[in-house]
């Protein structure tokens, strides 16, 4: 019987032995290949690179070292001088750089600044050279090599006088195939509208796979794709930036580069024995192959290096090694890319997250069995819990004013971070991201704007690129103002809201429901967009509609919506398919909206697995906007809406909830 120990050491030495024999086909391949390089020989260093590259399937990265070598060849990217003219003063301009910090995954970042760029004087050889100069040294740390790359293209404050087509083009060249480092994410940072047009055809160059990866963010959204410690100060993080440090960093590397150093030198270590100090990482597991030299730490990186005892270059026998022809897959761990907007996966949604759910018949059941005061109980018991947060920045001294509530705050850990305006230094809108059905950050839980932070409303929308707009009050109620009159209500009239204007299109009005059609002009940017707002006008001044009927038609046609517009967006959108966030607001945000959101959710789930579980959604959206759900009426509403939905669609055949308690008519929806 084999012991732990024995079987770790076994596992280990077969991972070895795998990774060996890669390397050798690797070079091999290359070798009988001809490759176009000007290299006379591959090292052991660049086999396993681009081995990594491609999870050590080593016909793929043979074909990838192949289309490498084209690349550089063709844009002159061998024997790069730091020293020489212009890519000295290329480097300098740090308009390419590789931060200091890593994203959540480990990949390294690396960030061009499109407003650094002049076209008209330089060169793409120059540009590119400076690129792979500083790639090159990034990839000389294994856990890059590991964890791949995360390419930040920061479009903010750029014109398209800085924008050069057939260089971008080169770059997604570069990176999505002829580069040894996976390519884990493509950011695209405040995307101007000229950019439209160049990005539809840019993403053809995109592998489908990859195309799932490409992101066109806004700066306060590009913290849900890289922590914000790990981005600079001007993206919304805190990371400083020390380039010259960097580019520093860089030349001393140059003495340990042995890709430049081997160009054109003959002399090569024996195919037959990896070179000396070779460190291969494979999962947790870090093999260091019999050494005497010491290994260059810039190389290595950090963490443990384990030892396997004894596999040596020596113990190998190629007719005891498995075949290595199969990718190395079962020894590779990676987590898979995102496809959701935000950057998150479904399964950190609502999805699956309810503690109970439950078939419309139970439900049904359920109801019938409580009663209007059983639920009303169980909606005590869920009032009753002490927040799931802190409201640091909501009681802010600057922001206080800001709440149109003293007592309705907004968390800290699931704030909407606006940018940092020149006018208005603080970040703060009460405002909340809430995941929907299969979503994550599905809507935006937001107040009525006050007509001091309808400016900053406006702000929130154009960054999180919102489409729709869900209101669920009047501006006026029984003689109180519940929101800011933040749009014009008469068609082709306009108002400014600090650098945007928003004019009025056209109105639709219906019996429960009215639709404006807005444009917003971006002063700064010069960019338009465009917004539909719809206000909900059948909820009743006091209780819940008499009717669910009509909430639930708004609600379908608030979804259509949603789906066009984002539709029309075609390959500009590369996010979640239900678009960007819908902003849902009522007067403090929680009541109504609340009651919006949840019934969206269990529809959407109710749809799709037959299941719902309207107390383990609403505790959830609680968890993510305070308070949610204000009053016991609307979570009765809640249950009794679901019940109508599917009567409506013929998920029930007909509903006896005879001795439910009449409705309560004396509480006020906020």
């Amino acid at each position: 019987m084999i012991e732990e120990g024995e079987e770790d050491n076994f596992c280990h030495k077969r991972i070895f032995h795998y990774v060996l024999k890669a390397v050798k086909q690797f070079i091999d391949l290359v070798n009988q290949i001809g490759s176009c390089s000007v290299r006379k020989n591959v090292s052991h260093t660049t086999a396993i690179k681009f081995l990594y590259a491609r999870k050590f399937d080593v016909p793929r990265a043979v074909s990838l070292y192949e289309q490498h070598e084209q690349i550089r060849l063709k844009e002159c990217l061998y024997n790069i001088d730091p020293d020489v003219e212009p890519l000295r003063s290329e480097l300098e301009t740090g308009k390419f750089t590789i931060l200091s910090a890593r994203d959540s995954s480990g990949a390294a970042i690396a960030l061009f600044t499109a407003n650094k760029h002049s076209p008209l004087c330089v060169t793409h050889t120059t540009t590119l050279q400076g690129i792979v100069y500083q790639l090159d040294v990034a990839l000389q740390n294994t856990e890059t090599q590991k964890a791949g790359l995360v390419f930040i293209y920061d479009m903010s404050g750029s014109k398209y006088s800085n924008f050069d087509y057939d260089l971008s083009q080169k770059i997604l060249t570069l990176l999505k195939g002829g580069y040894p480092a996976r390519l884990k994410k493509v950011l695209i940072v405040t995307a101007p509208l000229w950019f439209k047009a160049p990005f539809k055809i840019l993403r053809l160059f995109v592998r489908e796979k990859l195309r799932e990866r490409v992101f066109t963010v806004s700066v306060p959204t590009l913290s849900l794709h890289v922590p914000r410690q790990a981005l600079p100060r001007y993206l919304g993080g805190t990371l400083e930036i020390d380039h010259s440090t960097w580019l520093l960093h860089c030349y001393k590397s140059m003495t340990n580069r042995e890709d430049e150093l081997l160009a054109n030198i003959g002399h090569q270590p024996s195919s037959n024995n990896l070179q000396t100090g070779t460190i291969i990482t494979t999962n947790n597991t870090t093999i260091t192959t019999a050494t005497t030299t010491p290994v260059s730490t810039d190389f290595v990186g950090s963490g443990d290096q384990g030892v396997i005892d004894g596999a040596v270059v020596a113990e190998t026998n190629d007719n005891n090694l498995p075949d290595t022809t199969a990718p190395l897959s079962e020894f590779w761990s990676e987590n898979p890319p995102s496809s959701a907007s935000s950057g998150f996966s479904d399964d950190d949604s609502l999805a699956g997250a309810e503690g109970d759910p439950k078939t419309i018949e139970q439900i049904v059941q359920m109801v019938k069995e409580r009663g209007r005061q059983g639920l009303f109980k169980e909606y005590a018991d869920i009032r009753s819990r002490a927040p799931e947060g802190t409201f640091i920045h909501a009681k802010m001294r600057n922001n206080l004013t800001k709440n149109r509530y003293t007592d309705v705050l907004c968390y800290d850990h699931s704030r909407v971070v606006l940018s940092q305006d020149t006018e208005d230094l603080s970040d703060y809108i009460n405002a909340n991201f809430v995941d929907g059905y299969k979503q994550k950050n599905a809507y935006i839980s937001t107040q009525g704007p006050l007509p001091k932070t309808s400016h900053d409303f406006w702000r929130m929308i154009w960054e999180q690129h919102c489409l729709v707009i869900v209101m669920t009050t009047r501006v006026l109620e029984r003689g109180r103002v519940k929101c800011g009159q933040y749009w014009e209500p008469a068609e082709e009239s306009s108002s400014e809201f600090g650098h945007f204007h928003v004019r009025t299109i056209s109105i639709e009005s219906n019996e429960d429901y009215t639709v404006a059609s807005l444009e917003i002009k971006n002063f700064k940017t010069e960019e338009i967009r465009n917004v539909s707002h719809w206000q909900f006008t059948s909820w009743p001044d006091y209780g819940v509609p008499s009717s669910a009927l009509a909430m639930l038609n708004f609600l379908q046609k608030v979804r259509d919506k949603q789906a066009q517009m984002v539709k029309s967006l075609g390959d500009t959108w590369a996010g979640h398919p239900r678009g960007p966030p819908i902003v849902v607001h009522c007067s403090a945000g929680i009541g109504r909206t609340g009651t919006f959101i949840t019934l969206d959710i269990c529809i959407s789930r109710l749809e799709d697995v037959g299941t719902a579980d309207i107390r383990g959604t609403v505790e959830k959206i609680r968890s993510q906007r305070a308070y949610s759900i204000q009053m016991p009426d609307q979570y009765v509403f809640c249950h009794l809406a679901l019940i109508e939905y599917a009567l409506s669609r013929g998920m029930l055949q007909s509903v006896d909830l005879e001795g439910f308690d009449d409705r309560d008519d004396d509480s006020d929806l906020i």
